[in-house]
């Protein structure tokens, strides 16, 4: 399946990648596959650097694969804005790859300085979302 098939199968999709690297993409690809990944975040500010719209409640997107290849369709519940420094532990595990709220803040931290976003206190938008399709 493209991109497009995917995008027309779910009317008002967005397409995005999960990731800055196809390590890191194929990694988290894996985790939300495995169920172990329900919850995932980003800055806010990295929506508006790449142009791309932010999740909605309710709306279906297609997470591609490093390549642009659609390797699933995933619903988001809901999308909390939690400033970087004030990061509850309770949404640490279900983001599947950290062991603890150290960990993730060290994570997010490189993530967000090699996209020149980071602060201690950036805003987060925090997306809790389900699995409705794995075009795998």
């Amino acid at each position: 399946m493209t991109e497009a098939e995917a995008l027309a199968r779910y009317p008002g999709a967005v397409s995005f990648r999960y990731g800055d690297s196809a390590t890191l993409n194929a990694e988290i690809l894996a985790l939300v596959r495995a169920g172990r990944k329900t919850v995932t975040c980003d800055a806010v500010a990295g929506f508006e650097a790449r142009g791309e719209p932010r999740p909605e409640p309710g709306r279906i997107d297609i997470a591609l694969d490093w390549v642009g290849k659609p390797a699933l369709a995933v619903r988001t519940v809901t999308v909390d804005l939690i400033p970087f420094d004030a990061m509850p532990e309770a949404l640490i595990a279900p983001q599947g790859e950290f062991l603890d709220l150290d960990d993730w803040r060290a994570g997010y931290e490189a993530y967000l300085r090699r996209a020149g976003l980071f602060a201690p206190d950036v805003e987060m938008l925090v997306e809790t979302f389900e699995v409705v399709e794995d075009f795998g």
